[in-house]
Parts: C-alpha cells; structure tokens; sequence
C-alpha cells in the first residue's frame, strides 16, 4: 500500500504529558499517522485520525524543522524543571519513512546534546538499531520500549501485516542489550502467543511491560471495541484472548521465567 506523504511545519513539539502518560511530563511524536496500520491502534478513534479524509495507515505527516524547534523547546522546559519525554504516543518513531526522513534521529541528536531527565522511546521497529550510537550517548536517561505483541508471526500478520516480523524485533532487543542500552518487550496488546513466549524473551531482557486494551486504550476498551477488533479474535477461533482476563494467562507465563520485579502491568511498565 503507498503511503500519502505531507511536509508540515508544526508550531510545537512536545505536549503535556497526560492520562495514560501522566507520569511523563512531555510527549513527542516526530511524525503525525503511521503507515504501520495497525488493526488495534486506539489512535484510529482518536480525532486526529476520525477528521481525516484518508483511511489511517494511508498518510503520514512529516514534521518539518523539528530539530531547531525541540532544541528550543527543550531548552525552556528544562529551565522550569525536570523533563521527561515519551516518544510516541500517537505514531512509530521508526516507521518505514524514518529510514528517509531521519526526524526521529534528528530529534535524538538534539536530546543527545540537551538530554532529558528521561526518556522512553516506543516502536515496533528494528530501525532503532541503526541509532544505537545516539541511544549509547543518553546512557541511563533512555529506555528503548519494543512491542513484541505475541511470539507467532502468523498472528502479527492477522493483526498488524503492515508492521515489522516478530523475530527481526526480538534480534533488536538482543543487539540493544548488547549495546549496553535499557531495554523492555512490551507485550501490547495481549494477542495469542505460545507458552515458549516467555522463554524466548527471557535471553533478551530482564524487565517486560504487559498491558491490554482494556488497560491501555484509554477508554477501558471503547476505542478498541468500535474498531471491531473482536472480530480478528473470533476468525482465529481464539475469541478467548480478546477477554479482560486473557491477560492473566501471559502474566502467570512470565512469572514462571521472570522475576516479580521484572513484569510490569499497563501503566507502571511505561512509567520513567
């Protein structure tokens, strides 16, 4: 599918950290869209999707000058205090335009030379590798979140066929956690996985986040619900795992590879 491209030029950068991400004092998302698409993203139902005329995951924003506008903004919200920054919340830092673009590093060279109190970067993408050298710099200020939704790469194609294979993001962690980075798998949302799940992640790394839609979408699972995804569940015959409780499952797996003190439910396993 062709992804529409736009070159913006927004006004501001980062927001105010809040709901779901209170525990963060800014967001930053370097582009608006993305052409992941997944079928589960909340951000479907959100406006900046619903006033839209092109389907989402079809368009992607490109923020013009976001380098030179962050470096300013960074520079007034660090004289006010502590800053910690979630990028993204609405849209992939690494989706496949990053490779071109190169916003997202543009953004991490500026944190690199200003850095945050904090900052957590969330994809689903192997291209954060390509930024290890710019990650390494942060030190312990950075936490690389990757989604690792479920083991089966037959389910990701179910749920998400335009996001990266499963194995080439479990090879990232390895080679972040080689790199000495902080890593996390998050596994959100809860889709069908094996019981080899948490075995497979317990090489990679030493800290999992695991949320769901009912926890994570903002709405106890109203966003998720008008997107149908309920659906993509029962064409599996797996109408099991879209329950509130399906949760438990992978969370018990884990307990039994991990320590207590390494799995972290919704929101905690985002926080700073």
């Amino acid at each position: 599918m062709k992804t529409a491209l736009f070159y913006k030029n927004p006004k501001t950068l980062l927001n105010k950290g809040s709901g779901f991400l209170s525990d963060y004092t800014h967001s930053l998302n370097p582009y608006t869209g993305c052409s992941f698409a997944c079928s589960y993203c909340y951000v479907r139902q959100m406006p900046v999707s619903l006033f839209r005329e092109q389907p989402w995951g079809t368009w992607v924003d490109i923020k013009q000058e976001a380098a030179t506008l962050l470096r300013k903004e960074l520079q007034r919200a660090k004289a006010k205090g502590k800053v910690t920054i979630f990028m993204s919340s609405a849209t992939d830092p690494y989706q496949p335009i990053e490779q071109k673009e190169e916003v997202t590093r543009s953004l991490l060279k500026v944190m690199a030379e200003e850095p945050p109190d904090f900052l957590l970067v969330q994809t689903r993408s192997p291209l954060v590798r390509r930024d290890i050298d710019l990650l390494q710099l942060l030190q312990d200020r950075v936490r690389v979140s990757m989604t690792v939704e479920t083991d089966l790469d037959d389910i990701r194609k179910h749920f998400s066929p335009q996001a990266p294979p499963i194995q080439a993001r479990l090879k990232t962690l390895q080679l972040l956690a080689e790199a000495g980075i902080p890593t996390q798998a998050t596994i959100a949302p809860v889709l069908p996985s094996s019981e080899a799940f948490a075995h497979r992640l317990r090489p990679l790394v030493n800290r999992v986040c695991l949320d769901d839609f009912y926890m994570g979408d903002g709405s106890g699972g109203q966003r998720t619900k008008k997107l149908g995804i309920a659906s993509l569940y029962e064409a599996l015959g797996k109408p099991e795992w879209y329950e509130p409780t399906a949760y438990q499952l992978v969370y018990e797996r884990l307990l039994r590879v991990f320590d207590a003190e390494e799995v972290y439910v919704s929101q905690k396993g985002f926080a700073p």
